[in-house]
């Protein structure tokens, strides 16, 4: 994180615009146990199935997004949160624009 960035209050969901036909990231903080990363995806847009080594805490923060972990699909809004587990493969598609705030952890 910047210097800029610390102490002063962040309107978060501000920091990444929608774009379309795009998805656009916006890192908050990294640090070497973790990052903090605002996403902004389009309606439609997508990212495909991976897995992380770590937990991540996703924070639906605007609109509706379909998460799968391990083939079971959880349709989401703002104001909803789900957690990531490590190593099992997820994907995240949007079914109307919307924005995420994406907490990884490296434990």
């Amino acid at each position: 994180m910047t210097e800029a960035k610390k102490a002063k209050i962040l309107n978060i969901e501000k920091l990444a615009a929608y774009q379309d036909d795009a998805v656009v990231s916006s890192q908050i903080m990294r640090a070497e146990k973790g990052n903090i990363t605002l996403f902004a995806f389009d309606e439609g847009q997508e990212l495909s199935e991976h897995s992380t080594p770590f937990d991540a805490l996703v924070q639906i923060l605007d609109g509706k997004a379909e998460v799968s972990i391990s083939g079971k699909s959880f349709m989401m809004k703002a104001g909803e949160s789900i957690i990531l587990p490590a190593d099992k493969p997820h994907a995240l598609k949007a079914t109307k624009k919307f924005k995420m705030l994406l907490t990884m952890i490296k434990a």
